[in-house]
């Protein structure tokens, strides 16, 4: 047991946490001072590094439910979900329809314009200092996908883009993941075997097509994914497809199931049509 000022008679182990929890906290006080903290979406004053001011934060929408259990698209409202074949869970019709490959996806937040304007400068304007505030978002929205996953595996970029861009946003992603959950990450399990076209523009079968075959396990990868749990990490889920394409390949391998977590999700926009249904009158006494 130790006695220290300020902390009272603690062991070792709780008085070194608390130490290094203190020196963190003064670590960022003289942070604050040098550099004072602004909006990471604008240049608007915040009280704490790492936070977006109030105007940016009402640009942010929170995935809430109601959504979809299997791709976690947000719905408009709770009707347009559909049970599960013998199973539990409201799913969108595609997901009814054709199950994905992997089990459960999750985002933090809608693809919208507050998504945006942090998904870009992180993901094309050298900005790897967004992994950690989107990745403690993301450990929200998927703590249940994060309390059972065995392995965080990113998805990964071709060789060709990622000495372009210097950095694999979805891997700056998982390690910070790993960092706050406990959860082992392996940046190299999955391998893209070939490059592919812009999928901009491209609808979901389009997308699927071309990346039918693109994706491939490590040696290393291989062996730690079989028997294992794993959960996708990347920034953006827009039709599943790069997902499916990476579920494939894991589970060829022996994954035993593929969870998928993302910052943000692109909602369905057939789903924006579909009508409110009426409430169904009570039936006379």
């Amino acid at each position: 047991m130790i006695h220290a000022a300020g902390f009272g008679t603690l062991p070792a182990a709780a008085m070194a946490q608390a130490l290094r929890r203190f020196g963190r906290r003064a670590g960022l006080g003289v942070l604050d001072a040098v550099l004072p903290p602004h909006c990471l979406s604008c240049d608007a004053a915040v009280t704490e590094q790492g936070a977006v001011c109030p105007d940016c934060f009402r640009t942010l929408h929170a995935i809430v439910a109601p959504f979809c259990d299997g791709c976690g698209v947000p719905f408009v409202h709770g009707g347009q979900g559909v049970p599960e074949l013998g199973g539990p869970r409201l799913l969108c019709s595609r997901c009814a329809e054709r199950p994905p490959l992997f089990d459960t996806a999750r985002a933090a937040f809608t693809y919208g314009e507050g998504a945006k304007r942090l998904l870009l400068p992180f993901k094309h304007g050298d900005r790897p200092d967004l992994a950690r505030p989107l990745a403690r978002h993301m450990a929200r929205a998927g703590a249940e996908l994060l309390d059972r996953a065995d392995l965080l595996v990113p998805v990964p970029l071709h060789w060709k883009r990622l000495l372009r861009r210097r950095y694999n946003q979805a891997a700056l992603l998982a390690r910070m993941l790993a960092r706050r959950s406990g959860v082992p990450w392996l940046p190299d399990a999955l391998r893209r075997l070939r490059a592919t076209e812009s999928l901009g523009e491209r609808g979901a079968a389009e997308r699927e097509a071309v990346l039918q075959g693109a994706f491939g396990l490590s040696r290393r990868g291989a062996a730690q994914v079989e028997g294992r749990r794993v959960l996708l990490v990347d920034d953006v889920l827009t039709s599943g497809a790069t997902a499916n394409a990476c579920a494939a390949a894991l589970r060829g391998a022996g994954a035993t199931a593929v969870d998928v977590l993302a910052v943000a999700r692109v909602p369905d926009p057939t789903l924006r049509e579909t009508p409110k249904p009426d409430r169904v009158a009570s039936p006379a006494a």
